[in-house]
C-alpha cells in the first residue's frame, strides 16, 4: 500500500481467522499506531487500494467505513480518506508529545470525524443552547461543598437523578412506576447490557431481535455469551407466529426491540400487535426490553413495560435527544426485578459517577430546557424535511423526532454498492448490512443519519449528492 511518500503493504495472512476486510483495518490500525501512516496522510483510492492487496473494492470500503467510524480515519468532502489528525482535537492542556505515547484504544475516543460535512452514519445533536446549560451546570456544581463528591456512587447519591428521570415519566405509556424502580446506567447501551447480565441464564440462552434493528442489541447478547434469532416484520410489526415458533423452539429468555422508533427503519409496532406480542411473551415467560432511546413527537401506543408489568423493562437515555456526552442511561424495571438489577449495576460499577447524576438532575431542573428541547427538534425535522423534499419520489421512511431517515434503494442499486459510491462523492451512510444478522436476507437499502454538527445547507448538498446517484445509477453495479 502506498500512502503518501511512504511504501507499505499490509500482510493480510497475519490475521486468518478473521475476514478480509477486518484484517485490512487491523493493518491500517497498526500502521498508525506504529507512526508508519502519519496524521493527515492521505490513503489511496478504493479501487486503487483494492487492486493493490488483491481484495474486492468492496473489502477496502468496508475496512475504510470501519475505521471511520472507529474515528481512526476522517472521511473528507470530495477529497478522499486520511488518517485522522488527532492532536488537534485533543483537550486543551495535552501535548502533542503526550498524545504521541497515549495507547491507540485510548485515542480513538477523541472525536475527529463528526463535525465533516456529509458524516452521516450516526445521529449527532445540535447544540441549541444544552452545551451552554450543561457548562452553567458544572460551574454550580463546582462551588459545592467538596465532600458531596467524596463518596463511591450509590443508590443515595444517584437518588436526585432517578426523581428527576422520574418526573419525566407518562404512566400511560410505561406503566406504575416508583423512583426505586429506576436503576441508572451509563448510557442506555450499558443499560440493554446490564439487564441481560440480569436475566440470562443457562448454558445456552437465547434472545431475539427485530430482523432489521439496533447491532448494539446483537452486541450486547455476545457479551453475555447469548444466541441471537431475528424475527420478521410484517405491515404490523414483528410477526406472530414467528416469534412464538423461535420462542418454543430456542427457549428464548429475552425479546429486545424499539416499539416506537425501531432502529433503523423509523417504523412502529401497531398498538394492537404489541398486544399480541406481550400476550405470547407472558405466556411463555419472556422479558421483552423496550428501547425508546429514539422517541417520536407523539407516542403511538403504550410500551411493553405498561403491557408487561412482571416481563417489561423500558430503557432510554439523553443521547438522542439532549447529547450523548452525559453518560447517563435509565432502566425502568419491573417492580419485582429492580432489586435484581440494582445488585447487577452495583457490581458492575457500582454506580453512576455523583459528578454526572448532579448535572443531570441540574440540567432537567434548568427552566431553559424545555425551549431548547424543542430548538433541538425542530432542527433535526428541519433536515428530515430537506431529505423527504430533496428524495421525493424514492423509497423514503421516517419519524416524527427520529434523527434518521432510511432509504430503500431502487434497483439496480446494491446497498454496498451505493454506499461505496456515496462516500465517494463526501457522504458517508451506514448500510443496512450493520442491522441484520449476517446470515439474514439481503437488504438493499441505507441509514442516514441526521448529523446536528454541521450546517442546514451542508446537509442538503449531500442529500442533492444522493439524488444524482439514485437518478443515475451505473449500468453494472460492482460488488
Amino acid at each position: 500500500m502506498i500512502v503518501s511518500d511512504t511504501m507499505w503493504m499490509p500482510d493480510l495472512s497475519q490475521a486468518p481467522q478473521r475476514s478480509k476486510y477486518e484484517a485490512l483495518a487491523l493493518a491500517i490500525r497498526e500502521g498508525v499506531a506504529g507512526g508508519q501512516l502519519a496524521p493527515g496522510a492521505q490513503l489511496p483510492p478504493v479501487r486503487e487500494l483494492a487492486y493493490r492487496v488483491g481484495v474486492t473494492p468492496g473489502t477496502v470500503a468496508r475496512a475504510y467505513r470501519l475505521l471511520v467510524d472507529d474515528r481512526v480515519l476522517v472521511a473528507g468532502v470530495g477529497r478522499g480518506t486520511f488518517v485522522a489528525d488527532r492532536p488537534a482535537h485533543l483537550p486543551p492542556g495535552l501535548t502533542q508529545d503526550i498524545a504521541q505515547h497515549m495507547a491507540p484504544s485510548l485515542m480513538a475516543d477523541f472525536p475527529v470525524a463528526q463535525g465533516e460535512p456529509g458524516y452521516l452514519v450516526s445521529p449527532r445533536m445540535p447544540d441549541m443552547g444544552q452545551g451552554a446549560l450543561m457548562v452553567r451546570v458544572l460551574g454550580q456544581l463546582a462551588a459545592a461543598p467538596p465532600d458531596t463528591l467524596m463518596r463511591y456512587p450509590s443508590r443515595s447519591t444517584d437518588v436526585a437523578a432517578r426523581a428527576a428521570f422520574h418526573a419525566t415519566l407518562d404512566p400511560a405509556a410505561i406503566g406504575p412506576a416508583t423512583v426505586d424502580d429506576i436503576v441508572l446506567a451509563h448510557g442506555g447501551q450499558n443499560a440493554v447490557v446490564l439487564i441481560m447480565q440480569t436475566l440470562l441464564h443457562g448454558p445456552q440462552p437465547a434472545i431475539i431481535v427485530d430482523e432489521l434493528s439496533y447491532n448494539g442489541f446483537r452486541s450486547a447478547a455476545e457479551l453475555c455469551r447469548a444466541e441471537v434469532w431475528s424475527v420478521p416484520w410484517d405491515t404490523e410489526g414483528p410477526s406472530v407466529e414467528v416469534f412464538t415458533q423461535l420462542v418454543r423452539q430456542h427457549r428464548v429468555q429475552i425479546y429486545c426491540t424499539a416499539a416506537e422508533v425501531c432502529n433503523p427503519t423509523t417504523r412502529a409496532t401497531t398498538p394492537a400487535r404489541r398486544a399480541e406480542i406481550a400476550a405470547v411473551a407472558r405466556r411463555h415467560g419472556v422479558h421483552v426490553i423496550d428501547d425508546d432511546c429514539y422517541s417520536r413527537t407523539q407516542r403511538l401506543g403504550p410500551s411493553y413495560r405498561a403491557l408487561l408489568p412482571e416481563l417489561g423493562w423500558y430503557v432510554t437515555s439523553p443521547s438522542k435527544s439532549l447529547t450523548p456526552a452525559l453518560r447517563i442511561g435509565f432502566a425502568v424495571a419491573p417492580q419485582s426485578c429492580g432489586p435484581a438489577l440494582v445488585r447487577t449495576a452495583t457490581g458492575h460499577s457500582f454506580g453512576v459517577s455523583q459528578l454526572v447524576c448532579h448535572t443531570y438532575a441540574g440540567v432537567m431542573a434548568a427552566p431553559e430546557l424545555p425551549q431548547i428541547m424543542a430548538a433541538v427538534t425542530a432542527r433535526i425535522a428541519q433536515d428530515v424535511a430537506c431529505a423527504v423534499e430533496v428524495l421525493a419520489g424514492h423509497n423514503l421512511a421516517w419519524a416524527d423526532g427520529a434523527p434518521f431517515v432510511w432509504l430503500t434503494l431502487p434497483p439496480p442499486w446494491r446497498a454496498e454498492a451505493f454506499v461505496d459510491a456515496a462516500k465517494a462523492q463526501g457522504v458517508v451512510l451506514k448500510s443496512a448490512e450493520a442491522f441484520v444478522q449476517r446470515d439474514s436476507r439481503m437488504v438493499h437499502a441505507v441509514r442516514i443519519a441526521i448529523n446536528g454538527q454541521v450546517s442546514h445547507a451542508d446537509f442538503r448538498t449531500a442529500m442533492q449528492r444522493l439524488r444524482a446517484l439514485l437518478n443515475a445509477p451505473p449500468a453494472r453495479i460492482a460488488v
